[in-house]
């Protein structure tokens, strides 16, 4: 066992918080779950894991994982952050131990976990999106969180990276109604950090967000969700993951990325103004 503090953020997940949990459960010393009023029995089966449960009103990721950590008053070497639907294999969980009892006095201040994703049974190991990486542990007191509405990612204040070589399984695409629920949800999210992101100082931003910004967004509006079709489904091989790679494609540029364009241009051309989305249902 690593000296470790896992941080959840969660949301009705009582179908994936249970076996999160028992995915981390060798590996970490303490496991802390941040609810936002849950409807179902996250709360309950959480407790019964082994977890300290706390509850708070969501507004936005970043703001929720920082009342994460200041209510955890975490006092272990390494946090991790790992939502509900993420699961640590039995090969890398031994490896995340192994690289935090190794770096827990070098320069070493964060470690990059890599994840196969799962869409409608099958896991995507194409289109780009294979292997998919975040900075999920870092030393306490050694990182941060963007604060913003999309996207959000561990920053480092200073120390170096390494990366994980065992794969992590993410289940975030869920069925086919989640998955479209959650693409309408996120749009919103991402139009509201498109204009926040124009205010910004973007040299502080991570290389995805300024590549997003300075070539993405630069590219004419529907255009560019056509583009990200292209290069996901035949450039990044996505007709790979079969007919599962086909729906994953289309729907996230023609659903997701192009929904994120049609409200960035409502917002413009009407002046609408962006309601709090809350917690995802």
């Amino acid at each position: 066992m690593a000296d470790i503090t896992a941080i959840i953020l969660t949301r009705n997940e009582q179908d994936y918080i249970e076996e999160c949990i028992e995915s981390i459960r060798n590996v970490v010393k303490r496991v802390v779950v941040v609810d936002s009023f849950s409807e179902d029995k996250t709360v309950e089966l959480a407790q019964k894991a082994g977890a300290e449960v706390y509850q708070h009103e969501f507004f936005n990721y970043a703001k929720q994982y920082m009342y994460a950590v200041e209510i955890a008053d975490v006092k272990t070497t390494w946090i991790l952050r790992i939502d509900a639907d993420e699961r640590l294999t039995e090969e890398s969980a031994e490896e995340l131990e192994k690289l935090c009892d190794e770096n827990e006095n070098t320069d070493v201040n964060g470690i990059v976990l890599r994840f196969y994703n799962m869409f409608m049974g099958r896991p995507m190991y194409h289109g780009g999106m294979y292997p998919w990486k975040k900075l999920s542990v870092y030393k306490t007191g050694k990182g941060n969180i963007e604060d913003r509405n999309m996207d959000e990612h561990i920053i480092l204040d200073s120390g170096t990276t390494i990366d994980a070589k065992k794969d992590s399984k993410h289940l975030a695409f869920r069925g086919l109604t989640f998955f479209t629920n959650k693409c309408n949800w996120y749009s919103t999210r991402e139009a509201m950090d498109y204009f926040e992101q124009i205010k910004v100082d973007k040299k502080n931003a991570n290389f995805k967000t300024r590549v997003k910004m300075k070539v993405y967004y630069k590219l004419p509006l529907g255009f560019r969700s056509w583009i990200y079709y292209v290069y996901r489904y035949y450039f990044r091989l996505g007709f790979l993951d079969g007919k599962e790679g086909k729906i994953f494609a289309f729907l996230h540029a023609y659903w997701y990325r192009y929904l994120v364009d049609a409200k960035i241009y409502e917002h413009q051309k009407l002046g609408t103004e962006f309601k709090p989305t809350g917690a995802l249902k």
